[in-house]
This record gives C-alpha cells, structure tokens and sequence, in this order.
C-alpha cells in the first residue's frame, strides 16, 4: 500500500526537464538578485525595504481575510507607488547605473614593465612625501586621485592648477591661511589639475560622529565614482583613504604607498581597500 501511494504521487507530481540554459537562467538571476539586495543593504533603500515587506505582508493578509476596499485601494495606488520610489532614490539608482556603466568587463590587469600605469612611482613618491609631512606638521589635507571615471565637473569648482605633481606643490597649497589651502586637489595622472574642489557629502547615517567633514566629502566622493582619495586629519594628523564608498584610517607610509601602487599598476579601477591583502611590489626606480 506504502509503494503505490508513492508511485500514485510521483505520477502526479510534475518534475519539469531542466536543461543547460535553465541552469544558466538561475545563475545569473541568483547573481543579478544578490548584487541588487547587496546594493539596496548599502544605502537608505534597507529601511524602506522593510516598510515594504510590511506592506506585502499586511496586504496578503487582507488578501486572506478577503478586505475588498483595502484590495481595492492598494491595485489603484500600487502604479503611482512605483513612480514615487523611482522619483524618491533617484540618487542611488542614477549611482548604481554609473557604476554599472563605468565597469570594464573584458578589460585585464596588466602591471609590471610595459604594463599599465595610471601615474608614475614619482608621482605616487611626491604625493606619499608630502602626506607624511603633513601628518607630522597636522596639516589638514584632501587629495583625489582620478581613476577611469573623469572628475571634470569636479574640478569645474575649483581653482586651475594643471601643475606637476611634488611634494612642495601639495604643501604649499595645503598650508594653513593660504587661499588655496580649504577644499580639495584632484590629482590626474602626473598633474595637479584644481584646488580648492568641492566635493559632495556623504548621505550615510551610519558614519561615526567624530568623522569631520574632510572625511565625509572623500566618502561622498568615493561611492559616486571610482576615486580614490587621501585624507590627513587636521586634529590628529591621521592619514585615511576612501574608495567605493570604503573609509580606511591610520595608514602609515608603507601602508600608504602599497595602495597607490596598487592603483597606479591597475588599469580596472579596484578597490584598493578591498584588495588590501593582495601583494604589491614596489619598486625603488622608475620603469
């Protein structure tokens, strides 16, 4: 009897032919799916996604309890719903389609001799040089390295340099009480291109209160674009690095370089900081 009511089951139950482009399908709607619930976790859109889970499940209570009016009202309101929240994180999807537009996919990492190079190793020695010599004196500081993603708009705001980068350079703009010490550098590959950049503050509300504003703006900065940036803390003297919307802080000199390096030897626009364990040689002599 136990046999033939699994063989009267099995008869049943329906087991479609899953075939090679079916398994494909749910690759990448599992990926697609994990990229966007990862996206929608790292911005404001987390919270209102558990209001909307609410809503679901209030809705298929009503759907239960068969509550006309409330079915009713929420099939009317639901298209003018969809716009709002379209209009409402208008931000985060404009910033989440750059990225998505700015990736290299069939791009590859080159480095070493005859590889790519974003700047020079004399450029990533002067920025380093300069750095350090503001954490020593507590010299507030704020310099962007452009990647792939052109800061033009940026640098629109600020006061034309287009000067090579060196150390005097950078401690001469950032000396306390000169005009062009307040606001940001923007560095493009051997050149100082502006001074005095503004850059937009970061939205999260879960950054720590005793992040100055200097950190917000490199924040702000990072999650629109590929940039990197340096921070030196004018209170402690600190040195951080924001990238991808990733705060690192109390880098030392080594630290420091290992990530310019890590930048400088990679054509795709990684995250340094994501990539901190991978190891980068640094070389004494120009190639």
């Amino acid at each position: 009897m136990f046999d033939t009511i699994i063989q009267n089951y099995l008869s049943k139950l329906y087991l479609p032919n899953i075939a090679w482009n079916d398994i494909i399908e749910i690759i990448i709607l599992a990926f697609v799916i994990y990229k966007i619930m990862a996206w929608i976790k790292n911005t404001k859109a987390w919270s209102l996604l558990r209001g909307i889970v609410l809503i679901v499940v209030f809705l298929f209570v009503a759907y239960i309890l068969q509550l006309r009016t409330i079915l009713w009202i929420s099939q009317h309101v639901l298209g003018a719903a969809i716009i709002a929240l379209v209009i409402l994180f208008q931000p985060e999807l404009r910033q989440a389609l750059e990225r998505l537009g700015n990736r290299r996919l069939f791009s590859g990492v080159k480095s070493g001799s005859g590889g790519y190079e974003r700047f020079s190793k004399k450029t990533a020695n002067e920025i380093v040089d300069a750095v350090c010599d503001m954490s020593k004196a507590k010299t507030g500081a704020l310099i962007v390295i452009e990647q792939n993603i052109k800061l033009d708009d940026y640098i629109k705001t600020g006061i034309n340099v287009e000067a090579i980068v060196t150390s005097q350079l950078l401690l001469n703009i950032f000396e306390k009480n000169t005009p062009l010490h307040d606001g940001a550098v923007i560095v493009r590959g051997d050149r100082v291109m502006a001074a005095t950049c503004y850059l937009p503050l970061s939205s999260n509300e879960n950054l720590s209160k005793e992040l100055g504003t200097r950190h917000r703006a490199a924040l702000g900065l990072s999650e629109e674009n590929d940039s990197l940036v340096i921070i030196v803390s004018e209170e402690s003297g600190n040195i951080a690095i924001t990238s991808n919307g990733q705060l690192e802080r109390n880098l030392d000199r080594s630290t420091l370089m290992t990530r310019l390096e890590f930048i400088r030897t990679h054509s795709r626009g990684l995250n340094p900081i994501a990539y901190r364990n991978t190891k980068v040689t640094v070389k004494d002599t120009d190639e």
